[in-house]
């Protein structure tokens, strides 16, 4: 059975707090793990909520400011440490190489696993597979940042009362779904498009159109919120979002569910997010994420 859960590792912002690590997230997608933004602190907040190294198939870091990526150098060291039986591929902003090669070799260790590089630097797809398709987009921060999302190809949903009038039932429906027809009946007629799930990550940016086009019509969207709503200007300034501004991307793009995090240590009241988020007129599934909580993806469509 697949299993499709966000994994919240950190939720703070540039400070960490007594009860917010800085960030991390992963995302269990069927058989594979994104381990998104690892920040300081991540390699123990992972073994706290379960999580264990050879859970991680490819690692996203939006930027490299340290609160999303000082945790590299330790999660690196422990797929090695721990021989990760596969690949494990990385995607970083190619401007950013060399804060990732100090951070890959910070100290002296055994590599003993293959970690490809896959560096950034245009919008569109990254990798291509039979399960999902893995793209990203550019964000609007001081660093150069991009935000990532992932796709998974439609298929079709096999509509029992349109089979039992055609009369096909038993091994003729897998028939049906690898050949496309059967005895003059196509796949179209007893079936119906099932649209493919849409998850996407999006971490320090202003508003632009990379926040858009990454959050359209996304099933899960897991994006920052560092200020609330009368911190708008602060947050414009360094290149963040507030929570009133997520809900309001969120809503226009149909997210089902919106995961709001990367807080500032100046707020003391997580509900805040919530109740600007409302205000600004977002109704669908909400979360304002705390650290070790584990978030469903919804059902499909």
């Amino acid at each position: 059975m697949s299993v499709r859960e966000l994994v919240v590792l950190g939720t703070a912002s540039q400070v960490p707090t007594r009860h917010r690590n800085h960030n991390g997230y992963l995302l269990r997608w069927d058989g594979e793990g994104f381990l998104f933004d690892p920040g300081e602190g991540t390699q123990r907040q992972m073994l706290r909520a379960g999580v264990a190294a050879h859970d991680v198939n490819r690692i996203c870091v939006t930027h490299f400011h340290g609160d999303h990526s000082l945790g590299l150098a330790g999660v690196i060291q422990r797929i090695n440490l721990d021989k990760v039986p596969h690949p494990v591929s990385a995607h970083y902003p190619r401007s950013g190489q060399r804060f990732f090669d100090r951070l890959r070799y910070a100290t002296a260790y055994r590599e003993t696993v293959a970690l490809l590089e896959a560096p950034v630097d245009t919008d569109g797809p990254l990798v291509r597979t039979p399960g999902y398709t893995l793209e990203a987009r550019r964000l609007s921060h001081p660093v150069e940042a991009y935000g990532y999302r992932l796709v998974e190809p439609d298929g079709r949903r096999m509509l029992p009362g349109r089979l039992a009038a055609h009369g096909i039932q038993g091994p003729d429906v897998g028939r049906l779904q690898r050949e496309g027809s059967l005895d003059g009946v196509a796949l179209e007629d007893v079936s119906e498009v099932r649209r493919g799930q849409r998850f996407a990550f999006v971490m320090d940016t202003r508003l632009c159109d990379g926040v858009y086009a990454l959050a359209e019509g996304c099933d899960m969207l897991v994006i920052e919120s560092t200020f609330l709503d009368e911190d708008e200007e602060m947050a414009v300034e360094f290149g963040h979002l507030t929570a009133g501004q997520a809900a309001r991307v969120a809503r226009d793009a149909g997210v089902r569910h919106l995961v709001l995090t990367h807080f500032s240590q100046r707020y003391s009241d997580p509900e805040e997010f919530e109740r600007q988020a409302r205000a600004a007129g977002y109704d669908a599934d909400l979360t304002v994420a705390r650290d070790l909580q584990r978030v469903p993806l919804p059902k499909r469509r």
